[in-house]
């Protein structure tokens, strides 16, 4: 995708050497695995800082450097680390949220057999090269190198759409979010 309407992109490359040391400093304990587990199975594992359109607010604060980079994105709804542990596939499926883009920031990335595909293109992750696709199209990731996958994840609305145009969520991924939201207070 063109990223030239976009320039806080730029910004999120700019500071990803933070975003990674703070990302780096948090604790294997703290990052849950991704509910979906029917698209992979086990290994992907995530720290969330905004579900949705709600900002998290202990894990943000955790990561103040991330917090601020992210406070620049224009109509953020989804932010978090995203973890694939070595031997990870997330099998080929199309995303629900047809109101946003989302994007990738590498952060730790392993040689070896490691991208994301979508539609007909094939990317490996880069660490500070950033990303930008439509997740509504047909794409599958996976980690077959000796170590961990780490990105920033992020979504945000795509042009001419509001946060009031959210889509819904499907109910295990809902169900998700409560319990962890809970978690925090």
């Amino acid at each position: 995708m063109d990223e030239a309407p976009y320039p806080f992109l730029e910004d999120l490359r700019g500071a990803w050497s933070d975003i990674r040391t703070e990302c780096l400093a948090l604790g294997d304990d703290l990052f849950e695995p991704w509910v979906q587990r029917e698209m992979y199975g086990t290994g992907w594992s995530v720290y969330g800082l905004v579900a949705f359109g709600t900002r998290i607010d202990a894990a943000l604060a955790a990561c103040p450097s991330t917090a601020e980079a992210l406070c620049r994105v224009p109509g953020l709804t989804t932010a978090g680390f995203s973890r694939m542990a070595p031997g990870t596939h997330i099998k080929p499926h199309e995303g629900w949220v047809t109101t946003v883009y989302r994007a990738h920031l590498g952060l730790v990335v392993p040689d070896g057999d490691c991208a994301l595909r979508v539609g007909s293109q094939t990317r490996p992750w880069q660490e500070g090269g950033l990303f930008l696709f439509d997740d509504t199209v047909d794409h599958e990731a996976w980690n077959y190198a000796d170590s961990s996958r780490t990105v920033l994840l992020f979504d945000f609305l795509r042009p001419g759409r509001t946060m009031d145009e959210l889509d819904e969520l499907p109910p295990a991924v809902a169900a998700d979010l409560r319990r962890r939201n809970e978690s925090q207070r």
